[in-house]
């Protein structure tokens, strides 16, 4: 029970301060997660925001989700599932109720402004950090244009491809490039 309580205040602290997606709040989550707790590993939680991204919900839920059931099972994911909700749910639920009385205020149009700002820089750090740790050779890298173009122009292609299904083919792609790697290694270790 002590470890599902844990679960659940340290998801709770987390969604307190998840602001900008679930990108934004990697860093927050490494520290927390990988860092602090060693739950997971950095590699973990990439591959989580991965499977996060193609799976529906929120990434933040899903990873939280992931961890959860990582730490203590379908309990430890309900807990930090529900740790990761409760704050955000009460924050927007006042938010909800005042937000009328005061959103057309100069100085709260600024506050969003100034916030939209620091939410870009979270989102950056957090695209930085997977790229230096996600394309680490040629062959990532190509998957990387490929992914990117496909994406970037689909407005203009004949047929747009979903995100998810970009994903889902990067996925495979990386697969059948480890496998024809680990069978060329392996035909030269038995040549040698």
């Amino acid at each position: 029970m002590k470890e599902l309580l844990e679960l659940y205040w340290t998801f709770v602290r987390i969604g307190l301060v998840t602001f900008g997606g679930g990108y934004a709040m990697l860093p927050i989550l490494e520290r927390e997660l990988v860092d602090k707790r060693h739950w997971t590993t950095m590699d973990e939680l990439r591959d989580y925001f991965s499977i996060g991204q193609c799976t529906p919900g929120i990434i933040a839920m899903n990873v939280s989700t992931f961890i959860g059931e990582k730490q203590k099972g379908v309990k430890g994911a309900v807990a930090a599932s529900v740790g990761f909700l409760t704050g955000p749910v009460i924050l927007i639920l006042i938010i909800a109720m005042f937000i009328s009385n005061f959103a057309h205020l100069e100085v709260v149009q600024h506050a969003f402004a100034g916030i939209r700002v620091c939410v870009c820089v979270l989102i950056l750090q957090a695209i930085l950090r997977l790229w230096k740790s996600s394309v680490v050779d040629p062959v990532a890298l190509v998957i990387y244009i490929v992914v990117f173009a496909l994406h970037a122009f689909s407005g203009v292609l004949p047929v747009k491809i979903p995100a998810a299904v970009l994903v889902i083919l990067a996925g495979i792609a990386g697969v059948i490039i480890s496998d024809r790697r680990n069978r060329a290694a392996r035909k030269e270790g038995d040549a040698e």
